[in-house]
């Protein structure tokens, strides 16, 4: 009669007959899975490539309609014909317009972003108003902490306070990324008498030209010597509104000259733009902390937390540094809330298969299922999936 019954075949009969393969494969997927559980990429959101360049134009004190005609319609017939876009979506707002071109995805972005910013340089008909444009690739980070810097104070010392802070939160381990956020443009602001203007015989557009040519740094080639090669470069970059003062704007015929600090009041400040930011009832700026490459929403925030404990006492008086958003909270939600769903799950399949099967065998069936979520681990790497509250 056993001869009639046909021999076994298939991967589970072979583990059945050879029961140190099974444990030693049950232990790689134990301690492999554990390991890469630990290294594998993890992240609130899944971060994904956005195929989109993005333009932005300034136009000072133009209305919405001034934009339009200046500015969009000339960037928008210059970049619709290139090759590997797909779509072109302008917007025209108060003192700036902008343009976000999606891509083909047979396209290299790299290439359609360089097209685009050569078809923009090539407009000659902009508004001589129009500031230079910014054309990029958007990209998509992973923002983690946000964090409310507010008191009493002015904008310039809640600006420098948040920029020592970026600062030296960018320099700690376990954080890369710190931007500065909620806050004006920085703006160098100079001003001349109308009557100082008619004294001179100068206009506007006048010391606009010399401030143009004296505020440079650019490549100027380089010089072949017997010695060897001497890079020349015109380095004459001004950061500060003290460094233009000294820019000549009017050579006097008895040979004196009339340098821009003498007519002109020089501030820094910022942009006059309708921006404001407000934690708590008081004038703030904000910081946002990001995660990249192997950093942890946990880890990040965790060092963000380290951080506002120790220079809480730094702050001036009347000054506080607020966490305003955490997203690691929800992520640790998330994850406390899967493990605990999972030890109530097999804790149930344990109980349920005792019921009807050997206690021995209902144990072995149910560590199967975290045994092979663990082997799993192993192969998700390759996938370049990662931990992230959709995956979870």
């Amino acid at each position: 009669m056993s001869d009639l019954i046909p021999p076994r075949r298939g991967p589970v009969a072979w583990m059945a007959g050879h029961s140190v393969a099974a444990n030693l494969l049950m232990l790689a997927f134990i301690i492999g899975g554990l390991v890469s559980a630990l290294r594998i990429k993890q992240e609130v959101f899944p971060e994904f490539t956005i195929d989109v360049v993005g333009v932005s134009i300034p136009y000072p004190g133009a209305s919405p309609e001034e934009v339009e005609k200046g500015i969009i319609i000339a960037a928008e017939e210059a970049v619709r014909g290139i090759e590997g876009v797909k779509r072109v979506t302008a917007t025209a707002g108060e003192s700036r317009g902008s343009l976000s071109v999606e891509i083909l995805q047979s396209a290299a972005p790299d290439r359609v972003l360089q097209d685009v910013k050569n078809a923009i340089d090539r407009i000659t008909t902009f508004p001589e108003e129009a500031e230079r444009p910014t054309v990029s690739l958007l990209e998509n980070r992973n923002r983690v902490v946000s964090i409310g810097i507010s008191g009493p104070y002015d904008e310039t010392i809640l600006r420098d306070t948040a920029e020592r802070l970026r600062d030296e939160l960018s320099a700690r381990e376990g954080i890369t990324i710190v931007e500065i956020g909620g806050a004006k443009p920085l703006e160098i602001s100079i001003e001349v008498p109308s009557n100082t203007l008619r004294a001179y015989g100068i206009t506007p557009d006048d010391i606009a030209r010399k401030i143009r040519l004296a505020a440079v740094e650019l490549p100027a080639g380089s010089l072949k010597t017997t010695s060897g090669e001497i890079l020349v470069r015109t380095t004459e970059r001004r950061d500060y509104g003290r460094e233009f003062a000294d820019i000549p704007v009017i050579s006097q015929p008895d040979g004196s000259i009339v340098r821009l600090g003498d007519i002109a009041r020089i501030t820094d400040g910022f942009a006059d733009i309708d921006l404001e930011t407000r934690v708590n009832g008081e004038p703030a700026i904000t910081l946002e902390v990001y995660r990249v490459g192997t950093e942890t929403p946990l880890t990040v925030s965790a060092a963000v937390g380290e951080y506002l404990d120790e220079i809480v006492s730094e702050l001036p008086e009347g000054m506080t540094a607020t966490v305003l958003r955490d997203d690691s909270i929800i992520y640790r939600d998330r994850m406390e809330l899967m493990l605990r769903n999972a030890f109530l799950g097999l804790t149930l399949v344990l109980l349920m298969l005792g019921l009807f099967l050997e206690p021995r065998l209902a144990f072995w069936v149910t560590l199967g299922i975290p045994i092979s979520i663990l082997g799993a681990f192993l192969f998700l790497p390759f996938s370049e999936a990662s931990i992230n509250m959709i995956s979870l």
